[in-house]
């Protein structure tokens, strides 16, 4: 008997533990990852992902950076967050403020999972053109020092 095609939109994103979101990122086809990234359900995904964010955050590997993060996830529709990291703290916002960023990191939906499950390799990512990354490229090779991401 064939096993029940995997269903998004039933899933409470909200309750994924990250272990869990890079388990089912690594087994989502590309095709799966579009379907997944559609009208609300992406929204839900990506409100899920950046919500986290603070709560991953290690102000211990931080140091005394401050730094504004812009993260320009392409798709329908293009949607930015930024990460405010100052006095060992991480806050997120959704849109752009008018705080000058100190990079950019630009990628579209699929890319985006992956890096944020630990999934996808950002140097990969950047040579091959997947990750655009505008600003301090130094402070973009050590971002994943600075969230507890799963290991994928």
């Amino acid at each position: 008997m064939a096993e029940p095609a995997f269903d998004p939109a039933a899933l409470d994103f909200g309750t994924v533990t990250p272990e869990e979101f890079a388990a089912l990122v690594r087994e989502l086809s590309a095709r799966e990852i579009a379907d997944l990234m559609r009208g609300e359900l992406r929204e839900r995904v990506l409100a899920e992902v950046f919500g986290r964010m603070e709560r991953q955050f290690r102000p211990d590997n931080a140091g005394s950076l401050h730094a504004v993060i812009r993260w320009e996830v392409t798709g329908d529709p293009d949607v930015i967050y930024e990460t405010a990291i100052v006095d060992g703290t991480c806050t997120v916002r959704q849109g752009r403020s008018a705080l000058d960023p100190r990079v950019t990191l630009t990628m579209g939906d699929a890319e985006f999972l992956k890096l944020v499950s630990g999934n996808g390799s950002p140097v990969a990512m950047f040579m091959t053109r997947k990750l655009k990354v505008a600003g301090d490229i130094g402070l973009a090779s050590g971002l994943t020092r600075l969230f507890d991401l799963p290991k994928g």
